[in-house]
């Protein structure tokens, strides 16, 4: 049987990769940081999760060693016989009208400092598509939540603190909307991709945005009492990404309001 690697273990949705593995009788090889074995073992199906997020601007070198470097030693030396790599479709967010298929061309400019972030994994998604022999798989992921202790992003910090307290204050706006999908959702799509997936790029997205006014109305007829701390100016609607082909290959991530409900009345 082919085994599993997963790179990045210790981090949000690598955590989750190996919870997931693990509780269908699968343990991974979750290498270290410079990690020898990396090099003379096979890694079979390796799920690339490595990577910055929030703190790619003050670490840049290290943005690039994971987005880029590590990866490309991987193609060029590991033996294995399929790789997913873990972008963002936060990389749609430089396109006129922020639509998001994975399809279109990606706008980045090398003169903004901004943009490493999108050079980095765009670079390590060209990677993969082209010096991997047809054995890799680009996973743009949108806006992952959970409500563990390991959850990151604000959607997730939002429903710990739900967890704790009825009335919130948000360092947001109203408008403010994302492309949301649960851990879970993300972790089932991604194996699917490795086992069985086509080649190419695939958004790993419910495929339609939330916003705060909306998950905010959802915890009201719940019994709480949610606040904005910034106007009503419509704020961000976000990108609009396009899940089509993820729901064609049977991977359709559930509705989150539905999921939020749940969570909150396992709250009460």
């Amino acid at each position: 049987m082919t085994g599993y690697t997963v790179i990045g273990a210790n981090g949000f949705v690598g955590s989750h990769v190996v919870d997931h593995l693990r509780g269908r009788g699968i343990e991974p090889f979750c290498p270290v940081r410079d990690d020898p074995r990396l090099w003379d073992r096979d890694l079979g199906r390796i799920f690339y999760c490595a990577g910055l997020t929030g703190d790619y601007r003050s670490r840049p070198f290290a943005t690039v060693e994971a987005h880029v470097a590590l990866l490309a030693r991987l193609l060029e030396r590991a033996r294995f016989d399929r790789i997913v790599y873990l972008s963002s479709t936060r990389l749609y967010g430089s396109q006129a009208g922020g639509e998001g298929r994975e399809t279109l061309p990606i706008a980045v400019d090398a003169g903004d400092h901004e943009h490493l972030y999108e050079l980095s994994k765009l670079l390590g998604e060209n990677l993969t598509l082209h010096r991997s022999d047809g054995r890799g798989v680009v996973a743009r992921l949108s806006y992952v939540f959970g409500w563990d202790d390991r959850a990151e992003g604000f959607l997730s910090e939002w429903l710990r603190r739900a967890a704790r307290e009825r009335e919130i204050s948000l360092d947001s706006s109203p408008g403010y909307a994302r492309d949301y999908i649960h851990i879970d959702d993300v972790v089932v799509a991604l194996k699917a991709l490795l086992d069985r997936g086509p080649a190419g790029i695939v958004n790993v997205a419910r495929g339609e945005t939330v916003s705060n006014v909306q998950l905010a109305e959802l915890f009201a007829a719940q019994g709480w009492r949610i606040a904005f701390t910034r106007g009503n100016d419509g704020g961000s609607a976000g990108e609009r990404i396009d899940a089509a082909r993820l729901v064609a290959l049977g991977m359709a991530a559930r509705p989150i309001l539905p999921l939020i409900s749940g969570f909150l009345d396992g709250l009460k």
